[in-house]
């Protein structure tokens, strides 16, 4: 069997921070148990008629069962089978890191149940929506390539410091909502901060609109027609409360899904005024395409320099010779017809080429930013990554000689060529030293007195990413949150009830009957509000007249959404 730990070791190290351990037998008490029994329950009852075809053949597949809440290192023997693996994490963890996780085909499952008090709907992530909600739909082959390509794209998006504000801000919410232990008034006050990141977003990233995408298909998605569908969502078919609203047209709007999602927004607190139908799990990855076709990975050039300046934080600019520049982008200079000419970045930045950094050149070395011009020089008939070393010597650029490189730009770069990098025939990296280099009007953009030069070789920016080329040398994700999530501990007789519910077995029938009623007298006398456990209890009451206690109890329970819930159970 492979477990956690072995997933772990096989994660690129920049993840590894995020893999949190269940601790099966400890971690979860009778009543989570009875929580996940009661929901999942009430969940395949109610999603009979509308869930994915495959959702149900999807739990026996990924060994999620409705009995107990799963193990984790048990799925993933089921799980291997479909090609993916599953590692247990701290409630949210960054998009970014989630993002890779999926490209890798492996899912992030929130480790902690939600609490009894937040049965219907839970404002953090948790077991249910995860292992139950996301992990069934992987079962259907085009929907899982939908997903690993979701993560390809996904950890490409540029992302800005309002989406990292916006995570901490999130995460913190549904940490101290969950918690039975916070106060009213910090949860008001992560309300207010969340609110205020809310009332002021800005121009949406490519990582949030992406997320939208994420938000109306893989949490919220509708699969059929607009008038003819079925639940495919996690965020639906996790729900006790929403999947059965979601089937209502007249309190949710159903449209047909196009690229033009991105535009909806969404909140994360409240039941979604309407939701996407796709015509299958094959049209969804036609609509992430043609997202993705827009992106800066992929179009790259002078506007996704911008975007990536414009986000603040480190991006990766892909030159057309195929080396990388990593860093928190600061400058840039374009000609009359936009193409990039100069660019150049602040703060630690790092040179890689396929993933790879390039010896000598990471973040230590070029700690205070790094400045390379963009484009093709004078009389050279192609573009410099291709010259052979004959051309070279042609155009008197000589290791170990002063070398003048005048660029079509204007730009001009004069100094001792002290080596070339060049791999499989490619010119990539070149550095001088006693170098000078001005722009088209003649302003100083590096003299001698700053160092060696390193001037990236390329064309052309073809494209332009979020985070490091090479993660594993220069890590940019946040790290992993310093506040954990989980509920409050229950009250210890509390929890022994639960679990003397849970040891009744169905043998030594007269024995356990007399025991079943024992605990029911004690559950009404010391914990008479704890309806779950009283419902739990009925089954396996023998005397008439306790059941009728217990019955008569859980009626003077009902009220608000409680009384749902207790007719749910008593259905």
């Amino acid at each position: 069997m492979i477990t956690q730990a072995d997933i772990k070791r096989q994660l690129p190290r920049h993840l590894r921070q995020f893999v949190a351990e269940q601790d099966y037998e400890t971690r979860y008490s009778a009543r989570d148990h009875a929580v996940w029994r009661f929901v999942m329950g009430q969940l395949v009852k109610q999603l009979q008629s509308s869930a994915h075809p495959v959702y149900f053949d999807g739990l026996l597949k990924t060994g999620v069962s409705l009995d107990a809440i799963p193990s984790i290192d048990d799925m993933n023997v089921c799980l291997a089978r479909l090609g993916w693996r599953a590692i247990v994490v701290d409630g949210f963890i960054p998009p970014q890191a989630f993002m890779e996780l999926q490209s890798l085909r492996v899912l992030a499952i929130a480790l902690d149940m939600r609490s009894v008090h937040n049965i219907e709907y839970t404002p953090a992530p948790d077991i249910i929506h995860e292992a139950a909600g996301h992990a069934p739909i992987i079962a259907d082959v085009e929907y899982s390539e939908y997903l690993q390509r979701f993560g390809e794209v996904g950890m490409k998006a540029i992302y800005n410091q309002y989406d990292l504000d916006l995570y901490e801000a999130v995460r913190e919410l549904s940490i101290v909502k969950e918690s039975a232990d916070s106060s009213d008034l910090a949860i008001s006050e992560a309300q207010n901060r969340l609110d205020d990141l809310v009332s002021n977003p800005g121009q949406p990233s490519e990582l949030a609109l992406l997320t939208r995408l994420h938000w109306w298909t893989v949490e919220y998605g509708l699969v059929g027609s607009t008038n003819d569908y079925s639940i495919f969502g996690a965020g639906l078919l996790s729900s006790l409360s929403e999947s059965l609203l979601c089937m209502d047209d007249h309190k949710v709007e159903k449209l047909a899904l196009t690229v033009d999602a991105i535009n909806t927004p969404y909140d994360i607190t409240t039941q979604q005024p309407q939701l996407y139908v796709t015509k299958s799990c094959r049209h969804l990855t036609q609509i992430l395409d043609e997202y993705a076709q827009t992106m800066c990975y992929q179009t790259g050039g002078a506007t996704s320099v911008q975007s990536a300046i414009d986000a603040g934080v480190v991006t990766t600019a892909k030159m057309s010779s195929g080396i990388t520049l990593s860093g928190q982008f600061k400058q840039l200079t374009t000609n009359a017809i936009g193409e990039v000419i100069y660019m150049g970045t602040t703060g630690p930045s790092q040179l890689a080429f396929n993933g790879e950094q390039l010896d000598g050149h990471g973040i230590d070395y070029h700690a205070t930013g790094f400045s390379s011009p963009v484009g093709r020089i004078c009389n050279l008939m192609k573009p410099l990554e291709t010259a052979s070393e004959y051309e070279l010597q042609e155009m008197r650029i000589l290791r170990g000689e002063q070398t003048t490189l005048n660029f079509l730009s204007g730009v001009t770069v004069i100094g001792v060529l002290k080596s070339i990098y060049r791999h499989h025939g490619v010119n990539m990296l070149m550095t001088f030293e006693d170098c000078t280099v001005t722009g088209p009007h003649d302003e100083l953009l590096f003299e001698p007195a700053w160092g060696v030069y390193d001037m990236v070789v390329g064309e052309s920016v073809d494209s332009v990413y979020a985070g490091s080329a090479d993660p594993a040398n220069y890590d940019v994700y946040p790290a992993a949150s310093s506040s954990k999530t989980g509920a409050a501990s229950n009250e210890a007789t509390e929890i022994a009830l639960y679990q003397k519910v849970a040891n009744l077995t169905a043998t030594e029938q007269t024995r356990q009957d007399q025991t079943a009623d024992q605990i029911a007298v004690e559950a009404l006398q010391q914990y008479p509000n704890e309806w779950l456990l009283l419902v739990e209890l009925l089954p396996h009451l023998h005397s008439s007249e306790i059941k009728q206690q217990v019955l008569t109890q859980l009626n003077r329970l009902k009220s608000g959404d409680l009384a749902k819930l207790i007719d749910r159970a008593l259905s």
